[in-house]
Formats: C-alpha cells, sequence, structure tokens
C-alpha cells in the first residue's frame, strides 16, 4: 500500500532477493538513533506480518543510546517488541567480519543471518 511504500522508501538499506525484501537497515551514524527505530516501528504497524531482519547500524560508542531510544514503552511494549526484532549493529565488530569474509572470498554468498552473530538485541525488564 501506499503508506508502506513510502516508510520503505525512507530506510536506510534494503536487502533484497530477487523482489522480496530480507532485511532493513537503518544507519544512524550522526543522525537521530530515535528516527530511525521510528521508522522500523512504522514499518512493522504497517505491515505486523512482515517476517524480514531488522538493524540499526551506528557507531560502537552510540550503544548506549540505542539501548536507551529502543527500550522505550512505545518500541518496547508493541506486540512484536523492537528490543527482540531489531538488532544493533555495531560499526568496530561489522566492519571487521566484512574484512575477514571479503578477504575469504565469501562476501557475495552471504545471507543476512551471519548478522545476528554481531547484532545485539536487548532483553526486558522481565529477561533481564
Amino acid at each position: 500500500n501506499e503508506a508502506t511504500n513510502k516508510t520503505v522508501e525512507l530506510i536506510d538499506v534494503l536487502w533484497l532477493k530477487g523482489n522480496s525484501i530480507i532485511a532493513a537497515f537503518e544507519v544512524e551514524s550522526t543522525t537521530s538513533i530515535y528516527s530511525g527505530l521510528l521508522r522500523m516501528s512504522d514499518l512493522l504497524a504497517l505491515q505486523p506480518n512482515l517476517e524480514i531482519k531488522l538493524y540499526l547500524v551506528a557507531p560502537d560508542e552510540r550503544r548506549n543510546k540505542v539501548e536507551q531510544e529502543i527500550m522505550r514503552p512505545t518500541f518496547a511494549m508493541r506486540e512484536k517488541p523492537l528490543p527482540q526484532v531489531c538488532g544493533f549493529l555495531p560499526f568496530g565488530p561489522l566492519l571487521d567480519n566484512l574484512k575477514t569474509l571479503t578477504k575469504m572470498g565469501l562476501v557475495s554468498s552471504l545471507k543476512p543471518e551471519f548478522l545476528d552473530k554481531i547484532a545485539e538485541y536487548f532483553p526486558s525488564e522481565q529477561e533481564r
């Protein structure tokens, strides 16, 4: 629908397989963490049955800000809590892994699942 298309157009990076989106990334190096998470939340609100990987990519030193923002009730109290479905990918470990995979010649055959080894998900208060 039109609202979903407008939201998708605002997302920084989409990983496609054919015509299907298999992962979405918001890259927040200097911009607001909140706005990136809001776009991810909007996407899930518009397409609640959407089963794609979601990631927020940011500098390592912004980890605490990512956790602070993603744990806000508007994101954490959704039916699909954003802290559980949107992983944080810090620049450092992501770039290190990509360099290694490039040297090994494996980058062209990557699937988004490899990112779950790098991504951090934030547990709810009950899970802590």
